[in-house]
């Protein structure tokens, strides 16, 4: 059987950093409020005039070096994203284009925070069809653009950044199985309430702002992952003594240590970012990932699972070997 296999990581952050003490000054909340809920310090702020498909280009170039494969070698390009820099075109075609690989395969998809990991799984689709030598997988966010900075439940959690891998084929184990999901009957408790079909102006004024229903989407997140984890090893055949490590969505340090307790594995054993980063959406589990490898903790042929949960609802999860 041919596998698909992580064959670099990289990461993009921006530079302006926001601690808990800034946003002290500008929303009536607490460094302590915002640590014992959600586990966020500080979080990246990307420019006014920076994009996803720049922050991406920069995590891209990272991930291709530690691959060893140059622009001529990539043949698929897919980016998970909520906040592309285009309705159209898509911003994997300027990617394309701006790292000089040459006319591919190029799309993006929309799952919220699950973005990278639906991402993740149809590159594997493609190259187990043999469809793709070398798909370049990313999952970036200019999240912060769309959040209300005088909201003190959601400006504290979300920051910016971006994370890419190469996936090529390989003999040895590398994806072992992955499982997505989603049921839009939940779609009133975290969304947007603006898009390209909507009328805008119906809708909300020009500077609409994610909207989010806290406690419930905690609450439906726990019990999601949960089952999804338990569902991915099974499928797999593998227990939960065999895991090596969890890389889960940065959402919440609640929710992270929730899944961690429930798949029997110490906190040692989990990448954690949530402090550093906040919650990026789509970006949140490939800068984990890249973290985690970069740091010596995530090792060659190490059993990892990555999963996340985002609006919509939607959700997902990538059982693989490094």
């Amino acid at each position: 059987m041919s596998y698909s296999r992580v064959a670099g990581t990289g990461r993009y952050l921006p530079e302006r950093i926001m601690t808990n003490a800034d946003l002290e000054k500008i929303v009536d909340t607490s460094d302590e409020w915002i640590r014992t809920r959600t586990g966020v310090e500080r979080r990246h702020i990307c420019a006014p005039d920076q994009t996803v498909s720049q922050m991406c280009i920069e995590a891209a170039k990272i991930a291709m070096d530690a691959a060893g494969v140059t622009a001529d070698d990539i043949d698929m390009v897919i980016t998970g994203t909520t906040t592309p820099d285009l309705i159209f075109p898509n911003v994997s075609t300027i990617i394309q284009h701006e790292l000089g690989i040459p006319a591919c395969t190029a799309f993006s998809l929309e799952a919220a925070c699950t973005g990278f990991i639906y991402a993740l799984s149809t590159a594997d689709k493609f190259i187990k069809a043999g469809e793709s030598k070398c798909a370049l997988v990313m999952g970036a966010e200019c999240i912060t653009k769309l959040v209300d900075w005088k909201d003190r439940n959601t400006c504290v959690l979300f920051g910016d950044g971006a994370g890419a891998v190469v996936l090529k084929p390989s003999d040895e184990q590398g994806i072992v199985s992955c499982h997505l999901g989603a049921d839009g009957q939940y779609k009133d408790l975290l969304y947007y309430p603006v898009g390209a079909s909507n009328n805008l102006a119906a809708a909300g004024t020009p500077a609409a702002n994610i909207m989010m229903t806290g406690n419930e989407v905690f609450k439906v997140a726990v019990q999601t992952l949960g089952r999804i984890a338990s569902e991915t090893l099974e499928k797999a055949g593998v227990s939960k003594e065999e895991l090596d490590w969890l890389v889960p969505h940065q959402a919440n340090i609640r929710i992270i240590q929730a899944m961690a307790k429930r798949l029997n594995l110490p906190m040692e054993k989990v990448i954690v970012t949530v402090q550093d980063h906040g919650n990026t959406s789509a970006a949140s589990v490939p800068m984990a990932l890249d973290v985690g490898v970069r740091d010596g903790r995530l090792k060659r042929g190490q059993l990892i699972l990555m999963e996340a949960f985002g609006g919509g609802f939607t959700w997902g999860s990538v059982l693989m070997r490094l």
